[in-house]
């Protein structure tokens, strides 16, 4: 089978153009991430929406993923299921940002289908703490509890479930 010179073109502009499009997003992506005081995993402790309480020292040594968003925000909806797969095979926890009472987060949680882990910042003392410049936001810490990875922004479910699965890889 032989492909013709044009398709060759066409294929090679493709390729071009994807490959300028994630390093120009990726590049974006750093230059808009927060500047974290401390690259350590902050104590939180605090109960979730579901009234369960959660601290991040249950995850010491683990991976963890702690997305911000918002009910108001489009791009978190996008995003959203991706988050939602994820905290099936890794350790997440979200943080709704502004977005109202528990109650109503429960059934916008409802409404789109949504099951993770969520904390209610009702007044932005945690997206303060984490200097969130933007929604959605996800910070990634590695297995020794440093951050690993953050992005402001829509990020792909497979690039999340990349720098998870290396995030665990990280010293060992």
């Amino acid at each position: 089978m032989s492909f013709s010179p044009r398709l060759k073109s066409w294929a090679k502009e493709i390729i071009l153009t994807l490959l300028l499009l994630f390093v120009v997003s990726n590049a974006i992506s750093y230059f808009r991430a927060p500047t974290l005081k401390d690259e350590m995993l902050p104590l939180i402790t605090t109960t979730l929406i579901d009234k369960q309480s959660f601290s991040t020292l249950e995850y010491r040594n683990k991976p963890l993923l702690i997305h911000f968003w918002a009910t108001w925000c489009p791009t978190c909806k996008l995003e959203a299921s991706s988050i939602k797969s994820l905290s099936h095979d890794y350790n997440v926890v979200t943080i709704a940002v502004k977005s109202g009472s528990d109650e109503t987060i429960k059934a916008y949680l409802k409404e789109h289908g949504l099951d993770f882990k969520v904390i209610n910042d009702q007044d932005g003392r945690y997206a303060e703490q984490f200097l969130v410049p933007a929604f959605p936001v996800t910070f990634i810490y590695d297995a020794q509890n440093r951050l690993a990875f953050s992005e402001v922004g829509y990020t792909s479910e497979w690039a999340l479930r990349v720098r998870m699965w290396w995030a665990g890889r990280q010293d060992k």
